[in-house]
């Protein structure tokens, strides 16, 4: 993820994975550092299908929880 910096604008969402590809649920949009709090209490079968994206890059939640 290239914009790294806790006060960028991101849009956390939840890709399910429906029978067509699923569906990507908009669960939050503002800061990083937000995104990454409500990210984190979220459930863990929910956390597996987070996402975040930035306007110029999108990765796993649980990636950059590793990284």
């Amino acid at each position: 993820m290239r914009t790294t910096y806790l006060e960028a604008t991101v849009r956390l969402y939840h890709l399910d994975s429906g029978p067509e590809g699923g569906a990507a649920n908009t669960l939050f949009y503002g800061s990083l550092a937000d995104a990454m709090q409500i990210a984190a209490q979220q459930s863990e079968d929910v956390q597996d299908g987070l996402f975040i994206a930035t306007d110029n890059d999108v990765v796993a939640y649980l990636d950059l929880l590793e990284s």
